[in-house]
């Protein structure tokens, strides 16, 4: 089932006096937060709707000016909240390229129809993607995103087959 919201970031703390707060962005392209009007803000399991009123790029973080937080008192209330998109609002992918959480969850098996484990969680190593595959025993298994080692991803099967080469278990 695809995700209908997508997290792109993490409001870390807050910026100055004046309502703005410092956001730990999770999408690869952090200059996509200055095409957002509106985003979702998950405060107590509750989605709000907060526009966006300036953004911008200060070290790793991005700084944000909502609409309506006009202090650091009212900043404060959103630290540790995550920000969220609608998958309608998200960047169309090119071909081959697939969101996260689209991914994480999906059934992993070798290429000899072997199940591995389910797909517990991507990083990035600054090289290549990194798949942690995990099995019922809780083992892990860390995979390198690369066209060597990764085969097919099927979305409409819910299921990603890998090549494992000397050294990958």
């Amino acid at each position: 089932m695809k995700q209908e919201f997508f997290e792109i970031g993490q409001i870390v703390n807050t910026f100055g006096i004046k309502g703005w707060v410092k956001v730990n962005p999770f999408t690869d392209d952090p200059e996509r937060f200055q095409e957002l009007n509106n985003v979702l803000v998950v405060k107590n399991k509750e989605l709000i709707n907060m526009q966006i009123e300036e953004v911008k790029f200060h070290k790793n973080v991005i700084l944000v000016k909502f609409k309506g937080i006009e202090d650091i008192n009212m900043a404060e209330k959103y630290k540790g909240c995550y920000i969220k998109i609608k998958r309608e609002d998200a960047r169309k992918l090119p071909k081959d390229t697939y969101f996260i959480a689209d991914l994480i969850g999906m059934k992993v098996y070798d290429d000899e129809g072997n199940l591995l484990g389910t797909l517990e969680d991507i990083y990035n190593n600054k090289i290549h993607d990194i798949y942690v595959v995990k099995n019922d025993l809780g083992k892990q298994i860390l995979l390198p995103s690369t066209k060597e080692v990764i085969k097919e991803i099927d979305i409409e099967r819910d299921r990603i087959i890998v090549h494992l080469i000397d050294g990958l278990i």
